[in-house]
């Protein structure tokens, strides 16, 4: 088993293919990352606000405590694998990508675009989704227990067997304007 690679302070990558590498307090901010290749990565306190990331393969990535804003995922290669934990992920886009059992861990997840994404079995644990947007979105076995502020249409969206808390259920009826008094 090769020694994990460690990149600190960088602010640009000069190859393309990154094979069990650590990138900590790196920052790419509006970088583009065109036809790069990362597999058993971790990005540790990485600033990738506005990140470009065109046919970009992650495979098997750990985003920690990273700033995220703004990164339209859907046009980096389709077949990706990573989790997020304590992430800022603002306005980014996952527009119909497929994000089966990946890991949303107290992230800001304020309008980020999850349309006709397949999510099922994700994990929203303790994770902000304010004005994210569910439309067509597969939400089938899910757990939005501890999440907070989604709101999302059951009848636009697929949430069979998904997980919810009695604290939020609130975010499932929405579009009707009432209000729930605790």
């Amino acid at each position: 088993m090769t020694e994990e690679i460690i990149f600190e302070r960088e602010n640009q990558l000069r190859q393309d293919e990154y094979v069990r590498c650590a990138f900590i307090n790196c920052n790419f901010s509006e970088e583009h990352f065109s036809n790069f290749r990362f597999e058993n990565c971790r990005f540790i306190d990485c600033n990738l606000h506005m990140l470009k990331v065109v046919n970009t393969l992650f495979s098997d990535i750990d985003f920690k405590g990273s700033k995220m804003n703004g990164i339209k995922f859907e046009t980096a290669n389709p077949f990706v694998s990573f989790s997020f934990d304590n992430c800022l992920l603002n306005h980014s886009s996952f527009y119909k990508m497929k994000l089966r059992e990946l890991k949303f861990v107290n992230c800001s997840l304020k309008g980020v675009d999850f349309t006709q994404a397949d999510l099922k079995g994700v994990d929203f644990d303790n994770s902000d989704l304010l004005d994210a947007l569910f439309d067509k979105t597969i939400l089938e076995n899910a757990d939005l227990r501890t999440a907070i502020n989604f709101a999302i249409d059951p009848s636009n969206n697929k949430v069979a067997k998904a997980k919810f808390s009695n604290s939020n259920l609130a975010g499932l009826l929405t579009k009707y304007n009432i209000k729930i008094e605790q």
